[in-house]
């Protein structure tokens, strides 16, 4: 017999995940960005200088994905894309000026989650560590 979705971990996070997105959009509405825009955002926050492929890998994603995101970014002035010095073949981006003070904006959707949650900065972190550590166990499979 299947159980119950809300004692199903699976369904736990997917609704969580779009609970999140939707208290997300209103500020990432105001921002002019989407949220997988936000997030290739904040990989290049992490670091700007990554080729469409490093990007895709952070997040978890294929190339064929984020390759529209990076356009659309780099047609709001958001990114510059180029070819790879060493190999052409490779597309390198790097966040502007522009990137980087909106992706500064962004930082209230951190304290929305919290005040949302009800949590603080300890107790997402440690639920946060918590789910890297389920995602890394499921992913080694």
């Amino acid at each position: 017999m299947t159980r119950p979705l809300n004692e199903q971990i699976c369904f736990t996070l997917y609704a969580t995940s779009m609970a999140i997105t939707r208290a997300y959009k209103p500020l990432l509405d105001e921002l002019g960005l989407t949220y997988p825009q936000y997030l290739v955002l904040s990989v290049l926050g992490e670091n700007n200088n990554l080729t469409i492929g490093g990007v895709a890998a952070r997040l978890d994603l294929e190339s064929s994905t984020v390759t529209p995101l990076v356009k659309r970014l780099e047609a709001a002035g958001l990114v510059a894309r180029r070819r790879g010095v060493e190999d052409e073949r490779k597309v390198e981006v790097t966040m502007t000026k522009a990137g980087q003070a909106l992706l500064d904006r962004s930082g209230c959707l951190g304290d929305l989650l919290m005040e949302r949650s009800g949590m603080d900065g300890e107790a997402l972190g440690a639920l946060n560590a918590r789910i890297q550590a389920l995602r890394s166990e499921i992913v080694k499979g």
